[in-house]
């Protein structure tokens, strides 16, 4: 058993470094703690007693007592709390959590705990949370898988979200989409623009917003005069973002120029409207300027506010953008696939099928968090981001997107991805790929070259040797039901290693109506047989859908995504309800439900529950034949 404990402990700890997380194990470096330890005994005689962990992030004292059996997890009383026994808080790893938590809450300043009962293995285990202060017994937390939730940078919105139960994300959701929605109407009221012009004329005034910091704008010389209108000035100082930010070739800086023409052309939009006392122009720059400009340009996030509210304008005109096979990634996918790719200072992005540029606008600030050198971040900026957009208003909106994000020189192309042949784009040195390909293109167009999955084999083939390709389609896509499709999982396999897929939640494009799943390859280096890939089912992801706001992050979809990334990088191991490991084929379903077959010894509940649901369908089966016995009865009577 020792040995076994042991075990669990370099486990815990490797989980504890893991989430940045400084603990000490048997005992404490601050005095008032350890003091406290020394009379903590789990035997209630007065002498000392420390657990396997404990340590402080900012007021929270955080105990971790650990077990090396599942069997050894929690003891409860009769009527179900944690029982506070002798023999309980010395063999069981909840209750001796508690124990220790309750002790430091008598004994030290402290007011705040949070204690931990660990048992098992990194394969199969349970992490359960206490939080105990002094006004209250102690308050169970939802069972988490890391301790990622715990450290300096996020224990606060855990105490938030989970303790004092304040949705914070919900609330920010909240503003983002009254704001979007307000800006809708105003945009449509004032400016009788459709669901198109509406995301370019809020393009263009936050380019001539960031001109305001050079001197060569200001909202205040938006005065509605006819001799130059608003709309001229607005379009005069995007054409000087584009002059001290050269686009190149020329033609592709004309080309967004002419998307912008709508703001200087529109007599509606020039003319001081007069319930507004004002120009809608004016009116919106100050919207963009309060509500969206300053969330882009001083707040260090990966959020992507043009697509957000484009996605928006979507909604509110009556569409989603399916109409064109465009669906625009969440930004905790955008941020996943960061961390799938594992992002280094040096690589190199491209998006082929970029959008509103979500996925490079991730990348661009993944990559600035990983160096403090200017020289670095500029060459991230100018020479690391590329994208492809065949939309003439998304690319538009793409480009001013990274341009106020400081990209310097805005590496996305106006163009149909197929219009390049691989080799062309591989001279962009591309070492990380990332796709969100149109969606149901081939159906709609009745052209099999643009099955989801011929994006991802056509990207595969422009990026370097080695390189990391993540791609989010539909689940339909790995299923290789057209005889097309299972060319193309072939002829990828040929060139390319598949290293995974992950299943995930059903309502991650909420409102679209996709099953969607993550894809991971190794670009230029053909699968081998023997090759183990992962089948991951992701679909608890803590995100939720929150009644007329959509898909919100719960408090628990850190810990989960942590746990992904634990199994996904074989830091920590997981049973096969999460994760199969196996060999692939070209003709298997390159899903987690293909792969996973339930081996797990049924409980007595399971065995109790599944008879149960048997019986009940046998006699629902039996009922339905008397009634229809009976009911033939009386037709022929």
């Amino acid at each position: 058993m020792a040995k076994k404990e042991v075990k669990t402990d370099f486990w815990v700890n490797s989980l504890l470094k893991e989430a940045n997380l400084e603990l000490e194990p048997q005992g404490s470096s601050i005095k008032e703690i350890d003091d406290a330890l020394k009379s903590a005994s789990k035997s209630g005689t007065g002498n000392v007693g420390f657990p396997e962990f404990v340590g402080v992030v900012d007021d929270f004292v955080i105990v971790i007592e650990d077990k090396a059996d599942l069997s050894s997890h929690e003891k409860e009383t009769e009527d179900g709390a944690i029982s506070l026994e002798i023999e309980a808080v010395k063999n069981y790893a909840v209750n001796g959590a508690l124990h220790y938590a309750k002790h430091l809450i008598k004994n030290t300043n402290y007011s705040k705990v949070l204690a931990f009962g660990v048992s098992g293995n990194e394969k199969h285990h349970k992490i359960t949370p206490l939080y105990v202060e002094n006004t209250e017994p102690y308050t169970r937390l939802e069972d988490v898988e890391s301790f990622i939730s715990f450290n300096k940078k996020n224990i606060s919105e855990y105490y938030r979200k989970v303790i004092l139960k304040e949705d914070t994300t919900e609330k920010d959701l909240k503003e983002i989409l009254k704001d979007a929605a307000e800006l809708h109407e105003d945009l449509r009221i004032y400016g009788s623009l459709g669901t198109r012009e509406k995301p370019i004329v809020v393009s263009g005034i936050l380019l001539a917003l960031d001109e305001i910091s050079n001197g060569n704008f200001s909202i205040e010389r938006l005065t509605g005069n006819e001799a130059e209108t608003d709309g001229e000035k607005i379009y005069s100082a995007i054409n000087t973002k584009f002059k001290t930010n050269p686009i190149k070739p020329e033609r592709k800086r004309d080309k967004i120029l002419a998307q912008f023409n709508i703001i200087r052309n529109s007599e509606i939009l020039n003319k001081k409207n007069d319930t507004l006392g004002k120009t809608p122009l004016r009116y919106y720059a100050e919207f963009l300027y309060e509500h969206i400009y300053k969330s882009i340009k001083y707040t260090s996030s990966s959020e992507d506010y043009l697509g957000r509210f484009y996605s928006e304008f979507m909604s509110y005109g009556g569409g989603d953008g399916q109409e064109l096979g465009i669906v625009l990634t969440p930004k905790h996918i955008t941020d996943l696939f960061c961390d799938l790719a594992d992002l280094k200072v040096d690589d190199v992005v491209l998006d082929p099928c970029c959008g509103t540029a979500g996925f490079l606008v991730s990348a661009m600030h993944n990559m600035l968090q990983l160096t403090d050198n200017e020289e670095t971040k500029r060459h991230i900026r100018q020479h690391q981001l590329h994208g492809i957009e065949i939309e003439d208003y998304m690319f538009s909106i793409a480009v001013t997107n990274m341009i106020l994000r400081g990209d310097g020189k805005s590496n996305i192309e106006s163009a149909d991805f197929f219009d390049f042949k691989p080799g062309e784009l591989k001279l962009k040195g591309a070492t990380v790929g990332m796709i969100n390909p149109p969606y149901s293109l081939a159906k709609k167009k009745k052209n099999a070259s643009l099955y989801e999955i011929c994006f991802i084999e056509y990207l595969l083939d422009s990026l370097t040797e080695g390189a990391r390709c993540i791609a989010i389609v539909p689940q339909s896509s790995f299923t290789g039901k057209t005889k097309e499709e299972q060319i193309i999982k072939d002829n990828i396999l040929k060139k390319h290693t598949l290293e995974g897929v992950i299943t995930l939640n059903k309502d991650t494009f909420y409102g679209v109506g996709v099953m969607p799943c993550i894809a991971v390859f190794t670009a230029g280096i053909s699968h081998n047989q023997k090759h183990i890939s992962k089948f991951i089912n992701f679909e608890e992801d803590g995100f939720k859908v929150a009644p007329h706001i959509g898909l919100i992050e719960t408090e628990s979809a850190k810990d989960k995504k942590q746990h992904l990334l634990d199994v996904w990088f074989d830091r920590i191991e997981a049973d096969t309800k999460f994760c199969v490991k196996t060999t692939v084929e070209a003709s298997d379903e390159w899903l987690h439900s293909f792969y996973y077959f339930n081996d797990e010894i049924p409980t007595d509940v399971d065995f109790e529950k599944t008879v149960g649901d048997y019986l009940s369908f046998e006699f629902s089966m039996i009922m339905q034949d008397r009634n229809y016995l009976f009911e033939r009865k009386n037709e022929d009577t």
